[in-house]
């Protein structure tokens, strides 16, 4: 704020609002907003919101226009002698010349507590910031181990990969085998029961071998010139009847068992 400045602050700690219609001056040189001046000076004892003086006067508080009329400018200081109007000119520069040292001082003891505040957040955002980097040290530290344990556990599973279709390989393998194996054992087991005697038919056949088989085999003789030699000879009786009779198996098992004793 300097002296060109057609606008004063509200001195309130918690408005520090711009001045504008009327405002409430106090003999301690404080100005207030109409809004806070009229809450704050209308109980009794009236007290200074900014300085905490008593203000117990009766022009120890004056309610003003900011912009007064040409008519009021024309006629407030009329009639008063050069010395009064140059002792009222003195005071209220003076009212106005404590507003800008106050504000001047305001201002700068923001801009050292701000600048308190950063120093004090620059100080935290540092050891943050020196944690921080530990810390990421720290991370970067293990995730280079756990790269490492990643790469350890690709290459066991390369391995095992390796082992696992070297073992599908020969598990195909002996599944070809044992499939052909088996199929022989199939082949050769039925060939075997082709060849295994029934009961009913076996019994037939070893039957008649053993009936239709004469004792004696005939003798061959050579034929006579004359062409009246016999095929023939020296046949016993008992031995031809044998040879062209026997008895059918089938009459035998159908013949009823006798005993004899």
């Amino acid at each position: 704020m300097s002296f060109c400045d057609d606008t004063l602050l509200c001195n309130f700690p918690k408005c520090r609002t711009k001045l504008g219609g009327f405002a409430w001056v106090t003999a301690c040189s404080h100005v207030f907003c109409d809004q806070h001046g009229s809450g704050e000076f209308s109980r009794s004892p009236a007290i200074c919101p900014a300085c905490s003086s008593a203000l117990s006067g009766k022009l120890d508080i004056v309610r003003t226009e900011l912009s007064p009329s040409e008519e009021y400018k024309a006629m407030v200081l009329a009639g008063l002698r050069p010395d009064v109007i140059l002792d009222i000119s003195a005071r209220a520069l003076a009212f106005w010349s404590y507003q800008v040292h106050q504000e001047r001082m305001f201002q700068e003891y923001s801009l050292s507590r701000a600048e308190a505040q950063l120093k004090q957040m620059d100080k935290v955002v540092t050891q943050q910031n020196q944690s921080r980097e530990v810390e990421l040290s720290g991370i970067r530290g293990e995730i280079a181990s756990l790269k490492k344990v990643m790469e350890e556990y690709k290459r066991k599973y390369s391995e095992v990969s390796e082992r696992l279709m070297e073992r599908n390989r020969q598990y195909q393998k002996l599944q070809g085998l044992y499939d052909s194996l088996r199929l022989r054992n199939m082949v050769v087991g039925a060939g075997d029961r082709d060849m295994l005697p029934q009961p009913g038919r076996n019994d037939y056949n070893i039957g008649v071998a053993r009936q239709g088989t004469p004792q004696r085999s005939p003798q061959f003789l050579s034929m006579a010139p004359s062409g009246d030699g016999r095929f023939f000879s020296c046949l016993e009786a008992d031995g031809a009847k044998n040879f062209f009779q026997y008895s059918s198996p089938a009459r035998e098992r159908g013949r009823p068992y006798i005993n004899k004793h």
